[in-house]
Parts: structure tokens; C-alpha cells; sequence
């Protein structure tokens, strides 16, 4: 079988799979749902939210990646919301008629614009992201949170290149909204198989300044043979970009919200992988937010020497 036939059968068994309901627990985050326009209509998409205790120290959106929806990566963001920060997750199409999906099929930039859109309008108490976190949380009894200041986005696979798109739209059309943005992890992201969405994200936001680290796997089918790392390692221009795991999964950033379907089709999530994932997006996003740099989530940064190893054997990133 070729290489694109293994790569196609792969994807149709995971849509196989997401369409007919397999997999995951109900997720611990308080369920809703948020409106995205798409075309002439208007989504209605699944969104979790996870709450801190006390006001949060800030807004972090976690996007899942292809053929996955919010429960996947609500491991994660249950990390991120112990932390202290008010996680976002939505799910996102990865089918549509009209182009709206997490990935490009075609141009998803439309639909990516309108997910920028979500974030620039957070401060409006009648805007869509209010409403959903408004909705889900008074469904729970829990007092509805403050609107946080500050952003991070945090993507998985092809969601890596949705938040790195929908950065670059808030940097190009959204200063005030862009001045609120921290940073961007991004875990063993993945570009979609057509259009320049990493290249075009990329190349604007590296002459901004802003953080953009990764956690990444081997190079595997499932993460597009390490494209979306090789793109930020070719684009961006720092000495530290983040680590690749040696024996890392690609579902590792779903950790224990993982399902038979993607630890069939793209590994395990292994438990010393997934801590040290957790523990340096974690880290990193409290020194988007503090403005710090803590030497122990840096390992082997050539500007911080003094930083511990993230994992036996892991390999140190640099940009061109």
C-alpha cells in the first residue's frame, strides 16, 4: 500500500470511529456548547469548560486535534484549571460541507477567522465565548468566573495549526486582543496535508517576539512524519523551541483522556511521557502569564544551561 493509502485508510478509520460515538468518558469540565459562524449559518459546537478555584490567573484555549473532539485533551486541560487557569475546550469540525474545520480540506481560513473571532469579542458580556462560559457554569451552580486579561493557546496535532493560525489573524486584524496574547504551546503539531496555513502563521508571528514552544514525537504517520515541528524549526527564528520526546507518543498530550481508537492507530500514552508534557506546558504557561523563565522547564536551552532535562535522552530544539 502506498504512503498516501496508509495515511488515508488511517484517517478514514479515526472519522469512522469519532462519527459513530466511540470512546471517551464524560469529561470532568462543566459541558456547553459555543456558537461559531460558519458560511451563512451558524455552528452550535460542543465546548467544555474547566474552572479554577478562585478568579484565574488566566484564559487558556486547549484545542484538540483531527478527528477528536474536547474530551480527548480534558486530561489536560483538568491540569491547566489545578493550576489555576480558566480552560477553554471546544470541539471543532473535522467534516463540513462549508469548509468549517479544525484542519484545511480546502481553505478553513474563513472558519479560522471566525474562531479568532471568539477571542476578540471575550470582553463583550453578550459575545459568544461569555455566553457559552456563562451558560455551563450557571448549569453547574458555580459562580460564573471573571473574564480573564490574559491568553494562552495550547494545541494538539492539527490543532496546533488552528491556534497558530487563528494567532496570526488576531496579530494581522486584533491589536487590542493581541496584546492580551502570552504565548502558544504547541504539541507535536501537525500541518494539514493542503494549503500554507503553519508557513503563513509562522513566518508573521516569529518577528513578533511571541513564545511558541513545543513538546513533540518522533516522526510518525500520525504526526504527518514531523512536518509541523520541522516547519517550526525551519520558520522560527530562536535557539529554544521546546523538545521532541525520544520515546514519545503522539497521543501523549491526550494522556489518560486518550481512547482505544487513538491508542490503536497512534500509540499509548505513556505515563513518564505525559508527566513530563503536562509539567513543562504547565510551566511554560505560568511564565507566558508571569513573564518569567524558569530554568527547569528550559532544558538545555543555550541561553539557560542550568536547565534540568525534560526526559532521559530528549532532544533539544532550535529554530533556524
Amino acid at each position: 500500500m502506498s504512503l498516501r493509502g496508509s495515511t488515508l485508510t488511517i484517517l478514514a478509520a479515526v472519522c469512522t470511529a469519532a462519527a459513530t460515538g466511540v470512546g471517551t468518558a464524560e469529561p470532568p469540565g462543566l459541558s456547553g456548547s459555543v456558537e461559531i459562524a460558519c458560511a451563512a449559518s451558524t455552528l452550535h459546537q460542543s465546548a467544555a469548560w474547566y474552572l479554577p478555584t478562585g478568579q484565574p490567573r488566566g484564559l487558556v484555549w486547549v484545542q484538540h486535534g483531527f478527528a477528536r473532539d474536547n474530551d480527548n485533551v480534558a486530561a489536560l486541560a483538568e491540569t491547566l484549571a489545578d493550576a489555576g487557569y480558566l480552560a477553554f475546550a471546544p470541539s471543532l469540525p473535522f467534516l463540513n460541507l462549508s469548509g468549517c474545520t479544525l484542519q484545511n480540506l480546502g481553505d478553513n481560513t474563513p472558519f479560522l477567522n471566525q474562531v479568532a473571532d471568539l477571542f476578540a469579542t471575550a470582553d463583550d458580556p453578550a459575545g459568544p465565548l461569555a455566553r457559552s462560559l456563562e451558560t455551563a457554569a450557571a448549569g453547574s451552580g458555580r459562580p460564573i468566573p471573571s473574564m480573564p486579561g490574559q491568553l494562552v493557546f495550547i494545541g494538539h496535532s492539527a490543532g496546533a495549526e488552528a491556534v497558530e493560525y487563528v494567532a496570526h489573524r488576531l496579530h494581522t486584524t486584533a491589536p487590542a486582543t493581541w496584546s492580551k496574547l502570552r504565548g502558544l504551546v504547541l504539541l507535536d503539531p501537525v500541518k494539514s496535508f493542503l494549503g500554507n496555513n503553519t508557513e503563513t502563521a509562522l513566518t508573521d508571528l516569529d518577528a513578533t517576539g511571541l513564545p511558541m514552544l513545543t513538546v513533540s514525537a518522533p516522526p510518525s504517520l500520525c504526526n504527518n512524519f514531523g512536518g509541523g515541528t520541522a516547519a517550526m524549526e525551519a520558520l522560527l527564528h530562536r535557539p529554544f523551541i521546546g523538545v521532541r520526546i525520544p520515546a514519545g507518543e503522539h497521543t501523549d498530550a491526550e494522556g489518560a483522556s486518550s481512547d482505544g481508537i487513538g491508542e490503536l492507530l497512534c500509540g499509548v500514552p505513556q505515563a513518564a511521557n505525559v508527566a513530563v508534557l503536562q509539567r513543562l506546558t504547565s510551566g511554560w504557561t505560568d511564565d507566558f502569564i508571569d513573564g518569567t523563565h524558569t530554568a527547569a522547564y528550559y532544558p538545555g536551552d543555550p541561553a539557560d544551561p542550568g536547565g534540568i532535562p525534560a526526559a532521559p535522552g530528549a532532544q533539544i530544539l532550535g529554530g533556524s
